[in-house]
């Protein structure tokens, strides 16, 4: 079977999904609404994103917050690259997490926190000159802590004892 593609010939990923984004058969299974679906094409804001992404993550949805905060990367400036890249993977590690793959959850948590860190500060960071601390109202220094907490957790413990609510760290700050 040949893969989805758009008019330009890139790859689209029309195949349904369940709600931590495994493929379902072409058929549909209990595939989320097409409403759940982050269009491939999206263009979004910083600010939008960051809310967006906040609330899909609150409610355990970190594969679509994933897809959001990608989307910010790609149609975002070069200057936050690095900021929503990191937060991209941070979210497909807590997804790996959800999917019972702990392995790969420490490996993406520890990517992701290293690729903001960057961004936030110290030599060479990528921030934009006079950024705020918390760009967009995202409360990066707590969403760092939260996932290097949980990638310490998970490698030194495993998922088995890991509540939900570890899993769906909030972004904004105040929220």
């Amino acid at each position: 079977m040949t893969r989805d593609r758009d008019p330009a010939g890139r790859p689209r990923n029309a195949r349904p999904r369940d709600g931590l984004g495994r493929p379902l058969d072409r058929s549909g299974g209990t595939a989320a609404s097409a409403a759940d679906r982050i269009p491939d094409d999206l263009v979004i804001t910083g600010a939008e994103a960051a809310v967006l992404a906040d609330r899909l993550l609150r409610e355990g949805r970190p594969f679509h917050a994933h897809e959001v905060l990608e989307a910010a990367w790609k149609s975002g400036p070069a200057t936050e690259r690095d900021l929503w890249q990191g937060l991209a993977q941070i979210a497909v590690g807590l997804t790996h997490a959800r999917r019972g793959n702990a392995r790969g959850a420490v490996a993406l948590l520890g990517r992701g926190s290293e690729r903001v860190r960057a961004y936030t500060g110290g030599a060479g960071s990528q921030r934009a000159e006079g950024e705020a601390g918390s760009p967009f109202g995202m409360n990066v220094a707590f969403f760092l802590a939260a996932a290097d907490d949980l990638a310490a957790r998970i490698g030194r413990d495993g998922l088995g004892g890991i509540p939900a609510a570890d899993l769906s760290p909030g972004l904004l700050a105040g929220a």
